[in-house]
């Protein structure tokens, strides 16, 4: 059964009385592969909190976000905070599937929040982030077993990712969607990201990664151990005792 179709269907027989409902996902954007699922958003007054189910009918692997008229919101909200907009995205992006006259102007909202971007990190939040990025890289620099690599490289790659693109005022991603956030900011930057990473993985070679950080590192003063503190501030005669 055509998606559209099959979403339309669901929707009918399981939420006849919604006030709205939307289809979201890889199949909206047409890039579904032969595991998509049909991601659809319900709003129904009637219900008391958000809920999410998973489940297949008409032959589809679905996944039914469901939300009374306001519920919505507190995910938005939480969505800025953690700089991942899942529900604004499939919100704005979303194919009508039945409309009460709602859907506009949560539409409105969800455009609203991805256009302002997430919370801007303070230089302090930078500072500590840069510390902890310096130190899985020496720990990647000095690991001597492939083993400790393979795990250590993971963890930079994800550190990198985030580091340049909420220094840069851009929304985070998770799986396929750190790329798209990464092309969508630089996409020469997401092509040296990718080379490096992959680089390391098919012969072992750690250079274009620890350039690669070093590159991301340098323009807010390159890594950084030597004078680092959190919590209570001690004089240094403190430490020399």
């Amino acid at each position: 059964m055509e998606p559209i179709k099959a979403a339309r269907l669901f929707v009918t027989r399981y939420f006849p009385n919604c006030q709205g409902a939307l289809m979201a996902g890889s199949v909206v954007r047409g890039e579904a592969t032969a595991t998509s699922d049909l991601d659809i958003i319900i709003f129904d007054k009637e219900v008391s909190s958000s809920s999410r189910h998973s489940l297949t009918e008409f032959n589809w692997p679905i996944e039914v976000f469901v939300h009374n008229l306001t519920s919505y919101q507190s995910f938005f909200e939480s969505d800025r905070k953690r700089a991942r907009p899942s529900l604004q995205r499939m919100v704005a992006e979303g194919i009508v599937l039945k409309d009460d006259g709602v859907i506009e102007s949560i539409k409105q909202e969800a455009n609203r929040s991805l256009q302002d971007g997430p919370d801007k990190w303070t230089e302090k939040v930078i500072r500590t982030k840069r510390y902890f990025l310096t130190d899985v890289l020496e720990d990647f620099i000095g690991a001597t077993t492939r083993a400790e690599e393979l795990m250590i490289v993971n963890n930079l790659a994800d550190s990198v990712q985030e580091f340049v693109l909420r220094t840069n005022g851009c929304w985070l991603g998770s799986g396929k969607w750190i790329i798209r956030e990464l092309q969508k900011f630089d996409s020469d930057f997401a092509d040296q990201f990718v080379n490096a990473i992959d680089r390391y993985y098919r012969d072992g070679e750690k250079t274009k990664v620890i350039e690669l950080v070093d590159t991301v590192l340098e323009p807010f003063g390159g890594r950084l151990f030597n004078g680092f503190s959190i919590g209570t501030a001690y004089q240094l005669n403190n430490f020399s005792k």
